[in-house]
């Protein structure tokens, strides 16, 4: 008979994931109540090891979302937010802005309907003809663009341990390594087990990221979404190149997809990144083609929703597979905004998988998507503006938790 899990501590509320949505879920809830007896649960050995430490590093203004939507709302007030929390945290930011460049006529429209979403989001956008757009990136070219002057960038991963920091000093616990794989749901709560130990809460959110549908059948709901993991794959400019991007040159989003395309992307901590295509991972971790995990792949493929999509956007799949491949079709990618760039102006860069919700009808979820169980709140997709978005978030969900039974 197997021994009894060791109980290593009773708790108000238990976040797991340790992303930076988990992170600023939990500083909201001290903030809010800061007599609240609180763990957060991370599977690795540090925070901010997935999505939040492989992203672009964007603080997004909200030019792109539905009008209303939770994307729109979280992140227009989470940028100011996480603002002012970097400010007070000496986490570095940069306000540089961002072009978003069309580049032949049959962009125009779509472009002037990003605009109108930005309007109505509250973002002042500057509309820009061919020269002025070279005044602001001359290697750019584009008959048009928006420049959205209030767009930054920031290191996320310092603002995870910066939020790590905060919750300790604050009385709540980070514990790593605690990867959760089971939740018993009872009348008084929720019993979480990690492995050979467990804890005892009488809430629980669940910032799971790439793992958090599996996590919501864990805690003995039916998620409404299945997580199908995307990888990001990123090229950097060459040093000697890093004069063809000055700040963030984003195309004109396929509306159809959710996804912005291969854009050009100044980093905080110096650099360029040039990406990302959007592939297939072959596992929840799969940020390379070796990386094959058998049980997710099979889950996937056999998953209907993502059957339908890609029977939809298969087009679009082989061009992307073929992009991840082939180095030169990258760069005819890329082409498409800065001519002038060559296949020797880029190194290779990192990766990342982004954890994307799909429908069982094959639509790709493009809002924030959170779900609730007994005792507890789900957040089931939060792909980007997420990382900017995170505190507006957290607060939601701490405003949620008052609710729930």
């Amino acid at each position: 008979m197997a021994a009894a899990a060791s109980v290593i501590g009773e708790f108000d509320l238990a976040v797991i994931g340790g992303g930076i949505v988990g992170l600023a879920t939990a500083t909201r809830m001290l903030a809010t109540n800061p007599a609240t007896r609180l763990v957060v649960l991370e599977a690795e050995d540090d925070v901010g090891q997935h999505q939040s430490g492989h992203n672009s590093g964007v603080l997004h203004s909200g030019v792109y979302y539905r009008p209303g939507s939770l994307k729109a709302t979280t992140c227009r007030t989470g940028k100011a937010m996480m603002e002012a929390f970097c400010n007070e945290h000496g986490v570095a930011t940069d306000i540089c802005g961002k072009v978003i460049v069309a580049t032949n006529g049959n962009e125009l429209d779509s472009l002037k309907s990003i605009q109108q979403r930005a309007a109505a989001n509250g973002v002042d956008c500057i509309e820009l003809d061919s020269d002025g757009l070279r005044k602001l990136e001359p290697a750019v070219a584009g008959i048009a663009a928006l420049h959205v002057p209030e767009t930054g960038i920031v290191d996320y991963r310092q603002v995870c341990w910066a939020m790590k920091r905060l919750i300790e000093r604050a009385g709540g616990r980070v514990l790593t390594g605690s990867r959760v794989d089971r939740i018993d749901p009872g009348d008084a709560g929720l019993r979480i087990g990690c492995g050979d130990h467990e804890i005892r809460a009488e809430r629980m959110v669940n910032c799971g990221g790439l793992h958090s549908d599996r996590i919501l059948r864990l805690a003995g709901g039916i998620p409404s979404a299945k997580i199908v993991p995307f990888r990001g794959e990123y090229y950097d400019l060459r040093p000697t190149s890093h004069h063809l991007c000055r700040n963030l040159i984003y195309p004109v989003p396929d509306p159809a997809f959710p996804f912005l395309g291969v854009h050009f992307t100044r980093m905080i901590g110096g650099g360029v990144e040039c990406g990302p295509n959007a592939v297939l991972a072959l596992g929840r971790g799969g940020y390379r083609w070796r990386d094959i995990r058998p049980f997710d792949l099979a889950e996937t493929l056999l998953f209907p929703g993502f059957r339908k999509l890609a029977a939809q956007h298969w087009r679009m799949g082989i061009g992307e597979v073929w992009r991840s491949a082939n180095k030169e079709a990258f760069v005819a990618a890329l082409q498409k905004l800065i001519p002038t760039i060559r296949s020797a102006d880029l190194q290779p860069g990192r990766s990342g998988v982004r954890a994307q919700a799909v429908s069982p009808d094959g639509k790709l979820i493009d809002d924030f998507l959170i779900e609730q169980t007994s005792h507890a709140i789900h957040v089931l997709n939060a792909p980007s503006p997420a990382a900017t978005a995170s505190l507006a978030i957290g607060q939601h969900v701490v405003d949620a938790l008052g609710n729930i039974k």
